[in-house]
């Protein structure tokens, strides 16, 4: 029996499946592993965490794995692909793949087919490819300058708001959910650590603001809002270069944010639509670590 394996490796977490040629046998989450954010021994420890468990899982090992697809977080980049290559090759002998997280989402939700991706984890990035095999990506250049819309960009965005609105009024039950998060008891003392070298995870704060939302906080329910017009902002972005005189465009959606935020899918379901009446948006947020599994049985055949 031939066994495959796909990684979906992100900030927060990496997800592996375990398969032969029809189903799914094992499947495993370890930590994060992102090169560029965590460093090469963290996302070592996540991905062979990660395979291991898996292959336990399907009653198999890493060295009966005939065919390796994984798709990581800044993997675009030739120096982080080779690198991740070369940690995957260190218990897996089969053919390896890596490539994008987006690329292998696109495959998850479309195959081959057209299609536009907006993944929206710690990070976020919209990308899509046409019928005639053009693609285009939107975002995705990291929290420092980019990742619009992503559990990272809600962290931070949650405490600025939080932080200027406490100043101002006496709502301020978001700034105490974040210092409670945080461990400590004052606005001042959140204004430091937010400052803090290193910085904190603000995506972390995904949760806090999650739940401050869910009890109809009106500073955490306009962060999800503004968080949902930024994706819709980057598919937009996405769909005017390659999707321009289609007559329909399917989109879909995967990440922590899109899958635990119902307001944010909502808000970027009526936006979108109201823009491009042509759009048909896939419902239920896509696993790329699927897509990841399909492309390493393709390429084995």
């Amino acid at each position: 029996m031939a066994y495959f394996l796909g990684i979906d490796g992100g900030g927060s977490k990496t997800s592996c499946v375990v398969g032969d040629e029809n189903s799914v046998l094992g499947s495993s989450v370890a930590g994060g592993s992102n090169i560029v954010r965590g460093g090469e021994d963290s996302a070592r420890q996540a991905l062979h965490e990660a395979i291991r468990q898996a292959c336990v899982a399907a009653s198999t090992n890493p060295s009966q794995i005939k065919g390796t697809c994984a798709g990581l977080a800044g993997a675009a980049r030739p120096e982080v692909r080779e690198t991740a290559h070369r940690l995957i090759a260190e218990i897996i002998s089969g053919e390896i793949e890596v490539i994008g997280d987006m690329e292998i989402a696109l495959e998850a939700a479309f195959g081959d087919g057209p299609g536009v991706m907006v993944t929206a984890g710690t990070g976020s990035i919209a990308y899509g490819r046409n019928a005639e095999g053009k693609t285009a990506r939107a975002g995705g250049w990291g929290f420092a300058i980019s990742d619009e819309g992503s559990g990272y960009w809600i962290g931070k965005t949650a405490v600025a708001t939080a932080v200027r609105e406490g100043e101002q009024t006496q709502d301020t039950c978001l700034l105490k959910a974040i210092a409670k998060s945080w461990g400590v008891s004052s606005h001042h003392q959140v204004v430091v650590t937010a400052n803090g070298t290193p910085a904190p995870d603000f995506a972390a704060l995904f949760p806090v603001v999650l739940k401050a939302a869910e009890k109809q906080n009106k500073q955490a329910r306009e962060v999800l809002t503004q968080a949902a017009k930024e994706l819709v902002a980057l598919a937009e972005d996405v769909i005017n270069r390659v999707f321009s005189d289609a007559k329909s465009v399917p989109v879909a959606m995967s990440g922590g944010v899109f899958a635990h935020s119902s307001q944010v899918r909502e808000v970027f379901y009526n936006r979108l639509s109201k823009e491009y009446p042509n759009v048909r948006l896939i419902e239920d947020v896509i696993e790329p670590v699927q897509g990841a599994l399909h492309r390493a049985r393709k390429h084995a055949r």
